[in-house]
């Protein structure tokens, strides 16, 4: 299955519509394609990557769906998503298993820079540091 890049920026523009970041004031929007910039910039990046980065949040903070996702998108794209939604698993686990995925693992990575350029609190800052040196 093919699919134009553009779609999953319109699904995740549409899953977090009315969702803001922390501060309340930012739509959560923002999130999403500040990670799929960053994407972008990597040598690895594919139009899968930038999928990925636009939908990354949306099984995790919106009432989107695995079964919503699979009629729009390829399994392997649903599958790097299902692997970036910490669920409520063990973090180690939810990082070991993002290490194995190569769309997540990119992904994550970008999440993390984008996250660290958000005003990130001390606790957050020593979390990404842990994780950023098991996806290096």
């Amino acid at each position: 299955m093919t699919f134009p890049k553009g779609n999953a920026y319109k699904f995740a523009y549409q899953a977090h519509d009315g969702q803001f970041r922390r501060d309340g004031k930012t739509p959560y929007i923002c999130h999403p394609a500040g990670v799929a910039r960053i994407v972008q910039t990597f040598a690895e990046c594919t139009d899968k990557h930038i999928a990925v980065a636009w939908l990354h949040d949306t099984l995790e903070d919106t009432a989107t769906s695995v079964v919503d996702l699979l009629a729009e998108f390829p399994q392997d794209v649903v599958e790097a998503v299902c692997c970036l939604t910490n669920d409520g698993k063990d973090y180690g686990t939810y990082i070991a298993n993002i290490v194995e995925n190569h769309l997540a693992r990119l992904v994550k990575l970008a999440d993390i820079m984008h996250n660290l350029s958000d005003s990130p609190t001390p606790k957050q800052c020593e979390k990404y540091a842990k994780v950023l040196r098991v996806l290096l």
